[in-house]
């Protein structure tokens, strides 16, 4: 398990935000099952900023990689063979993480990770609302031909080492920040009311988050 990197906030602080106390998580997994989680990455965020960022390899129950995932985020068998199984990294986050917003890009995805691997392990869900920052950017930048991580990082001048799970999850959260500023919202609270709704785990099941479709701008310059 790898030591919180406590990187120093670049994105301007929202402050005095509602909700300013969000976590941004991503996770890398060994397969193509959502139980096979061998990355975590979170960056912490509050009164409006990204105050610190942490990654954790983690040892799947299951020791198989797949070659396709192996070559985007880099990390094999070998490389978690001494890696904590996840209930032991879930466990100094867990407490942390409880009531938070949580934000994760294409969180489809990330939330089902989290959601069937604490099912497969026996562990109690969080009771947190979580928010897609795809969705919110969509929201925020309508006119850009893409919404993916790594091209809202190259638009928004974020620092990104792609796949790298603590580097996808601190740029999650400065994405959330800069659409928070672009919309004119005071806060991460305000997100509701552009159209988007959060989604919601907890112990006794989870909603998706949804989105409206935003009406479409024109083309901004530099976009990517």
């Amino acid at each position: 398990m790898t030591a919180p990197s406590g990187r120093a906030a670049r994105s301007g602080a929202l402050s005095g935000a509602p909700f300013g106390h969000a976590v941004a998580i991503d996770f890398e997994t060994a397969n193509e099952t959502r139980t096979s989680a061998c990355s975590i990455g979170v960056a912490w965020i509050e009164d409006g900023r990204v105050t610190a960022t942490e990654e954790h390899l983690i040892r799947p129950r299951e020791l198989r990689f797949n070659s396709f995932n192996s070559v985007i985020h880099g990390i094999r068998e070998g490389d978690v063979l001494d890696a904590p199984e996840f209930p032991e990294v879930w466990a100094a986050l867990r407490d942390r993480v409880q009531g938070r917003l949580i934000l994760a890009h294409n969180a489809a995805f990330d939330i089902s990770v989290l959601r069937h691997t604490l099912t497969d392990y026996g562990l109690d869900w969080p009771d947190c609302d979580y928010l897609c920052t795809v969705m919110l950017a969509r929201r925020a930048w309508p006119a850009l031909v893409a919404h993916k991580l790594n091209h809202l990082a190259d638009f928004l001048g974020i620092a990104l080492d792609h796949h790298h799970a603590g580097s996808d999850a601190e740029a999650c959260g400065r994405i959330a920040l800069a659409a928070t500023r672009e919309l004119g919202l005071g806060g991460l609270a305000e997100i509701p009311g552009t159209g988007i709704s959060f989604g919601r785990i907890a112990p006794g099941g989870y909603t998706p988050c949804k989105g409206s479709k935003a009406p479409r701008r024109p083309r901004v310059a530099g976009a990517v």
